[in-house]
């Protein structure tokens, strides 16, 4: 699996032993040169001979502790990849609250803009199908431990807070569908369709024809059983293939976590899948994890958990894939406390099955997607990343909704 290659060599690096050797004048220097990154943060630090640097900032939400020398230097020479690297592997432990930790650590540190000589790469069709294998053929089973029981694997729409899991991941689907306005007959293109539970969702609940596109080998082979069982195999077609290669015209498009997987430099060859599948009285809905400035995924989340991901901003996605195919915007919506309030309850689900994760695959497994999950969580809820749903048509198009979707 992904997160486990090379993780011997890797634990063994983190691992190699300051042994119970005081610390140094500079290992006290780097604490103190970490402390002043995060200065606002009430945070309480501790070396391996027990050396403390306390809080500063008020009483501590945790304490972080630094097991040996390398985990010190690793995150003061480059503190976004190797705080998870020393985390995953052991060489750093928090006692106190994890997902405070982060969110206080986020606050503090506030956005950094992307650099422009990092712009992304292109993600190939070759590299498009290596980086969802890493991630979404993980194996059913290990993502049934902890998602809800459609297997949706996107941010849930909760009506009121107190809503299920299951319940509001049901409302999410149904709000799309709402939003894009189906009815019986429409022809609907899903690019990335996960297991299946959109596009079995709209054929059922609204008597759509489906075809539904996905590079991940685990996850159409399920979403074609559950469509065969539920006696819907004529209704909905799932294509193992990218949705660069999608043919046909629709009345519909709909793509639902998927776009932060494109790559900003593929923007376009969406934009142009979209606009020569789309019919000229169609309409379409993007659902897309994005940020409010331009800034790259932190890269360890990119290293072990979505290699090739790009949260966008609101003006990329416009000026990239809308506007060149002039399509109209038609509504933009925020649900960014939606999917904090869906990663604390995957967070607490994926806790409970934790002993089950570790026996699958690992304990540096375990810890790598418990630091994803809270890292996720304190990103929506510090506003760090954003969730949004932008429904657009064609510019021409005047069989548009006349007022928004009453929620």
């Amino acid at each position: 699996m992904a997160v486990r290659a090379h993780a011997a060599a890797r634990h063994q690096t983190f691992s190699d032993a300051t042994g119970r050797a005081s610390s140094t004048r500079l290992d006290r220097w780097a604490l103190e040169r970490i402390r002043k990154t995060v200065a606002a943060a009430p945070l309480h630090f501790r070396l391996w001979d027990g050396f403390e640097s306390p809080s500063q900032a008020g009483p501590p939400v945790a304490t972080i502790i630094f097991k040996n020398r390398r985990a010190l230097f690793s995150w003061v020479w480059d503190p976004d990849l190797n705080f998870g690297e020393a985390y995953m592997f052991g060489a750093v432990d928090i006692h106190g609250d994890l997902l405070r930790m982060l969110e206080v650590t986020y606050e503090s540190l506030g956005g950094k803009p992307r650099p422009w000589w990092l712009t992304p790469s292109s993600n190939d069709l070759s590299i498009a199908k290596e980086n969802v294998h890493r991630h979404y053929d993980l194996g059913n089973e290990f993502y049934r431990l902890w998602l809800d029981r459609e297997l949706v694997y996107t941010c849930a729409y909760f009506p009121t807070s107190d809503r299920s899991l299951d319940e509001a991941q049901l409302a999410k689907m149904d709000l799309v569908c709402r939003k894009l306005h189906l009815s019986r007959g429409d022809r609907v293109l899903e690019a990335g369709c996960g297991w299946g539970s959109l596009a079995l969702f709209m054929a059922t609940r609204y008597g759509v024809k489906v075809t539904a596109m996905n590079v991940s080998a685990e996850q159409i082979a399920w979403a074609r059983r559950r469509a065969a069982a539920a006696g819907l195999d004529g209704q909905v077609t799932f294509i193992e293939d990218d949705y660069r290669n999608a043919r046909g015209r629709y009345d519909a498009f709909v793509s639902v976590g998927m776009l932060e997987h494109v790559g900003l430099a593929d923007f376009h060859t969406l934009g142009e899948t979209i606009g020569r599948c789309l019919e000229t009285r169609g309409r379409g809905l993007l659902h897309f994890i994005g940020r409010n400035q331009p800034m790259l995924l932190n890269p360890w989340i990119r290293k072990r958990i979505f290699p090739g991901a790009y949260p966008p901003t609101l003006r990329e996605v416009f000026e990239r894939v809308l506007e060149p195919r002039g399509f109209s915007v038609l509504d933009v919506e925020n649900l960014r406390l939606h999917y904090a309030l869906t990663l604390e309850h995957w967070r607490r689900r994926f806790d409970r099955a934790s002993d089950q994760v570790r026996e699958m695959f690992d304990d540096a497994f375990v810890r790598a997607w418990r630091l994803y999950l809270a890292g996720s969580e304190a990103a929506f809820s510090t506003g760090m990343m954003q969730l949004f749903q932008v429904v657009f048509a064609p510019g021409t198009n005047n069989a548009i909704p006349w007022t928004r979707v009453e929620r």
